[in-house]
């Protein structure tokens, strides 16, 4: 029987020297991408405004026209009903990005850009050297798994960057959330660098959870695109009803004091419209959403697979209802119905994107919640 190497202490302290470094120029990137919107031009507002006025515009002056030319009783034309639950019915370019239109502000998101490869290195580095100090996998308790789980989510993006993708404007939200990850890894997960549990020792574990790692990357980007696909949404349907700007502040004076939630969303509407602006269209979101959903959703299938060839090699059965087991299925079941209903007349637009984030909020709870809170026999959080 082998006899496990110890972990190496130096390999396992210049692991976390990495990840804090790591941790300091995410720091800086985020503040890089503050900046960016900040700097980014407020001219992209009025420029969708005014082309979808005008085009409103000359439909009902055409309209008029005709009433006049008619002499008594004009015919109108049908009006065009504005569907909210369908995606890309709106005739709505893309905003310009982060900067919009703004030199200074591309700068600024260049400088973020460029924070975030030396962020990855450093952070992919931080991994490495961890996997090194134990000769094993680096994702053997919930500390290794979340520092690969974000190094692997700003693989994705990076990658999607390289690959001449409109993608900037995840930075921001990217940054954040590898933030909050690495912050909770750190302080409430740590784990110090060791061997693994018995029934961990086998090739699987490479197989199984690194595609599981992989999946949730592509879930977040996915997530991340649906969630701002609901807000451009309802940014897109003011727009064409003239709730923008100016039509919105007036909107709120006419709104009763009593309608405090009514008065609340068009409150943050008035805020939040500018950078919706400047987001690709609600068409494109969703899309970008639908389409990583679906080429990942294949691979999951097979981690549940492979988690179960693991389980009768480990356990001798393939399927034991274990929390783990049930929530990864739940999961499962959530993206399928996400990808029937986005393909399914009256269940595209909001309606699918509120269930695929549904799907992506099982996959957290299956990580965090079942982890932490739930005993079974994937205990080996190391909390």
């Amino acid at each position: 029987m082998p006899i496990a190497a110890a972990a190496n202490e130096n390999l396992a302290h210049i692991s976390n020297v990495l990840i804090y470094s790591a941790m300091a120029v995410y720091t800086l990137a985020f503040l890089a991408h503050i900046a960016e919107w900040v700097f980014g031009s407020r001219s992209a507002v009025g420029r969708t405004a005014a082309a979808i006025t005008a085009e409103a515009g000359a439909g009902a002056g055409a309209a008029a026209a005709a009433s006049a030319q008619g002499g008594g009783t004009a015919v109108l034309e049908r009006p065009k009903v504005v569907t909210r639950s369908a995606a890309g019915r709106r005739d709505v370019p893309d905003g310009p990005g982060a900067a919009g239109t703004s030199e200074k502000g591309d700068v600024y998101g260049r400088i973020a850009i460029s924070l975030t490869v030396l962020s990855f290195l450093l952070h992919a580095g931080s991994v490495l050297t961890r996997a090194l100090s134990v000769e094993r996998a680096p994702w053997g308790n919930m500390y290794e798994f979340s520092t690969t789980f974000g190094m692997t989510v700003v693989g994705v993006y990076l990658g999607l960057l390289a690959a001449k993708k409109n993608v900037r404007w995840i930075g921001l939200p990217l940054v954040t959330t590898i933030l909050l990850d690495l912050g909770l890894a750190v302080s409430v997960l740590y784990t110090e660098s060791d061997q693994l549990v018995p029934a961990l020792h086998s090739y699987w574990l490479w197989i199984h959870v690194s595609t599981a790692i992989l999946c949730g990357a592509a879930f977040w980007v996915g997530a991340c695109s649906t969630l701002l696909y609901l807000f451009r949404d309802g940014y897109e349907a003011r727009l064409v009803e003239g709730r923008t700007g100016a039509g919105l502040r007036r909107h709120l004076d006419e709104l009763p004091q009593d309608r405090k939630y009514a008065r609340f969303k068009a409150k943050l509407a008035l805020y939040t419209d500018n950078p919706m602006s400047r987001l690709p269209s609600a068409a494109s979101l969703d899309k970008l959403g639908y389409r990583i959903n679906a080429t990942v959703f294949p691979l999951w299938t097979f981690t549940i697979v492979a988690g179960a060839i693991w389980a009768e090699a480990a356990w001798g059965r393939y399927w034991g209802w274990d929390p783990k087991e049930v929530w990864s299925f739940i999961t499962w079941v959530a993206y399928a119905c996400y990808l029937h209903a986005r393909a399914t007349a009256g269940w595209k637009g909001r309606k699918a994107a509120y269930i695929a984030l549904a799907a992506f909020g099982c996959y957290i709870f299956n990580y965090y919640g079942v982890n932490i809170f739930v005993t079974g026999k994937h205990s080996y959080a190391g909390v």
